[in-house]
């Protein structure tokens, strides 16, 4: 299936221009877009609707339009970096879970989809008619999904410790489908592992371009960054006993490493050059 103008919007900002301070350019953006199929006009389009989303914030100097992430914007992709550099699979875990249940009238029903989208961002998984599970502490993110949504008064969160002696193991399989994020951490990995070769010997050379650096890496993070959609990061002592993540998370992780430095000049190279 095609990536969205929008997805690959976020993905450009995410990885590439997040931590750059000035507003960006709207003629970088569409340059740097290019090679993804997306014209001038679908991009200036995407990035109107963004604007009014509240995801970006449109600036002018003279008759050149520049766009910057809005606050809202920010705080998903710094949240999503780390979620992507930084999995918590060994973080320390003291057995504990932290429970969330919630009882939504039907007249503002619409925010179920969204509060349930929000917690498997968190990590939490399912138990049924309204109670959610997580190995994390994430009282303080819970919260503030709870303001934003104007669902406070609708949601109780508790501490608690399992009294039984089940294998937790059990719970987990309850809760999460790790069997198929463990597929397809495989299939990421059968699919860049030819990526990874062939840019170790060609990036050091030249034999990989600058701008070919630049789209690889676009494409790696694009297709990674889905991850932490499905990934509840569990720790370590929940996790099947052969985890692909491990071997998908490396790969990821020296492959962007190989294709940082001359993407990260290609993109000064596009922002540098002069607006007429």
């Amino acid at each position: 299936m095609p990536a969205r103008p929008q997805d690959l919007i976020f993905t450009l900002y995410g990885e590439y221009l997040l931590h750059r301070k000035e507003p960006i350019w709207v003629g970088s953006l569409i340059a740097l877009l290019q090679p993804f199929g997306l014209s001038e006009g679908a991009v200036r389009t995407v990035l109107s609707r963004m604007a009014r989303k509240g995801w970006l914030e449109s600036h002018r100097t003279g008759k050149h339009s520049f766009y910057d992430l809005a606050p809202k914007g920010r705080q998903l992709l710094e949240d999503g970096e780390d979620r992507i550099f930084h999995p918590s699979w060994d973080n320390p875990w003291d057995g504990s879970w932290f429970l969330i249940a919630y009882s939504i009238p039907e007249d503002v029903r619409h925010l179920r989809d969204r509060l349930r989208d929000r917690l498997a961002w968190l990590g939490f998984g399912s138990l049924g008619n309204g109670l959610w599970i997580s190995p994390h502490d994430v009282e303080e993110q819970v919260q503030r999904v709870a303001k934003q949504l104007k669902i406070e008064r609708h949601l109780e969160c508790f501490q608690a410790r399992r009294v039984n002696k089940q294998d937790a193991q059990e719970l987990v399989a309850k809760c999460w489908d790790l069997a198929t994020v463990n597929q397809q951490y495989l299939a990421f990995s059968g699919r860049w592992q030819s990526e990874l070769e062939r840019c170790s010997a060609g990036v050091p050379t030249g034999d990989v371009t600058h701008e070919e650096c630049f789209a690889v890496r676009f494409d790696l993070i694009h297709e990674y960054r889905a991850f932490p959609l499905i990934d509840p990061y569990l720790p370590r002592s929940l996790l099947p006993e052969k985890w692909n993540g491990e071997d998908a998370t490396e790969l990821f992780h020296m492959l962007h490493e190989i294709l940082k430095g001359p993407a990260d000049s290609y993109v000064d190279q596009i922002l540098n050059t002069e607006r007429s």
